[in-house]
């Protein structure tokens, strides 16, 4: 459900109407001219279970908007939780005895600009394995710019996550359409999500000079994003689709900042997409999600951010694609979501993986 209205008592009223004994989550857009730690004790005073992020911008069927909230309702909750200190490597993952006869899903929003967002997802996995799925979006601004962009009932906070474990059964589909253009190439000194060698050599310069071949284009550190965003790297993962990492921007060394940590050793391509090969990819993780389910309720989709500023105005393209597959039983399934700073699923196989440049659709029965 999407609400534009900024008024607390309205928000209240729709919340206590539309999801009653539901966990709400919360995707709010960062331009809402909103006091989210106000929202927070009006939800708290009113007994509204929730998790939320504030993300760039939101999605609701094939709209995209720069304010307001997306409200997503879950049934049959087992339990909420707050991860802080995601910038150490000392942090505590949930913990939870599941029965694994059920279907359960765990769901997430996480500071997409975190340096140890992959250490968190391999920590969930180490933690659950693949008795369940694992759906999630990473949250921030559009400025790159590291702000407090998780909450739930005890706050609003940097360097953490938030989420849920539920049960419902659910479909997960994931596709982004990058080709490779050069490659392989091996990150042969990184830090966390910097990388800082490729092939022995200054990470900026080896990109530089593929970039510039291909796109005919000079880029440097203070056009570096707008160019970077058509180039990503793409991690080839066996059965699956290539795990792709987003260069953010180059620091004065020439190290590359990305998404989500590059280990030392991976090895990667370069890859490139259009506006065909991206919308077809979208419209393909969509038509693999809606037969799997007899009875789909409801869709969210993690988007990355960088599509949108890849296609322009072609990005309608994209989300009207995908909510042309999403009919069953004769009806249409609601598609709401945000456009993200990293997406998360354990789509493929089977192993909890942090994605860039990506479309990750999630359809639930409940």
């Amino acid at each position: 459900m999407y609400i534009y209205s900024t008024n607390l008592e309205e928000i209240i009223e729709v919340l206590i109407r539309d999801f009653k004994d539901k966990t709400v989550v919360i995707s709010l857009a960062e331009n809402t001219n909103f006091d989210i730690n106000e929202l927070i004790e009006c939800l708290v005073e009113n007994d509204i279970q929730f998790i939320g992020g504030i993300f760039p911008k939101i999605i609701h069927n094939v709209q995209v908007f720069e304010q307001g909230m997306i409200l997503t309702g879950f049934s049959d909750v087992e339990k909420t939780f707050l991860v802080e200190g995601l910038n150490t490597t000392d942090f505590e993952v949930p913990s939870l005895e599941l029965d694994s006869t059920k279907d359960n899903f765990f769901f997430t929003f996480v500071d997409g600009l975190t340096t140890n967002l992959s250490l968190y997802l391999s920590e969930l996995y180490s933690q659950f394995g693949s008795n369940m799925a694992y759906f999630g979006s990473g949250a921030g601004s559009l400025s790159l710019k590291q702000i407090p962009c998780v909450f739930n009932k005890d706050g609003i906070f940097q360097d953490a996550a938030v989420g849920f474990i539920a049960q419902s059964k659910v479909a997960l589909g994931v596709k982004h359409g990058w080709k490779r253009v050069a490659g392989p190439f091996i990150a042969t000194k990184t830090e966390k999500n910097v990388i800082k060698q490729i092939n022995w050599q200054n990470a900026f310069e080896v990109y530089k000079t593929i970039v510039e071949e291909h796109g005919k284009a000079e880029i440097r550190k203070d056009n570096f994003f707008d160019i970077s965003k058509a180039y990503p790297f793409g991690i080839l993962k066996d059965n699956s689709e290539y795990v792709v990492r987003d260069p953010l921007s180059v620091t004065d060394e020439g190290e590359l900042v990305c998404i989500g940590e590059v280990l030392e050793n991976t090895v990667m391509d370069i890859l490139k997409g259009d506006n065909e090969t991206l919308v077809k990819a979208a419209e393909d993780a969509a038509e693999a999600v809606i037969d799997q389910l007899e009875f789909p309720h409801h869709a969210y989709i993690s988007d990355c951010i960088s599509r949108v500023l890849f296609l322009e105005d072609d990005y309608h393209l994209e989300l009207e694609a995908i909510l042309g597959k999403l009919y069953k039983n004769g009806k249409q399934i609601p598609l709401e979501g945000a456009l993200t700073l990293g997406e998360i699923s354990s789509f493929g196989d089977g192993y909890l993986q942090l994605f860039n440049k990506t479309v990750v659709i999630g359809l639930f029965e409940k």
